[in-house]
């Protein structure tokens, strides 16, 4: 993981939720933890990670996501198993 990609699943899981994110970055952060990810009708993407698959959506006005994509898209990482402590497990192996 780089360190780009590190610092952005650290300000995901922040408490307070960043607005400054961009749906880019989400994707390739996505992809790295090896994501599936596809087109799905209009601004959604199904998305598919360790089993779990849900819908996100690309911002619609801009490419930053909102406060509550980013909540979105931290409650489906957890879903699917991604969290701070699980990328600092891997990293320290």
């Amino acid at each position: 993981m780089s360190h780009k990609q590190a610092n952005l699943l650290r300000t995901i899981f922040q408490d307070s939720h960043a607005a400054n994110i961009h749906w880019r970055e989400v994707e390739s952060l996505l992809n790295h933890l090896g994501a599936h990810v596809e087109a799905s009708h209009g601004a959604r993407f199904k998305v598919t990670l360790n089993g779990v698959t849900d819908f996100l959506h690309h911002p619609h006005q801009g490419s930053e996501c909102t406060r509550d994509h980013i909540k979105h898209l931290r409650e489906f990482l957890l879903h699917a198993g991604v969290s701070l402590s699980s990328y600092d497990a891997e990293k320290d192996k």
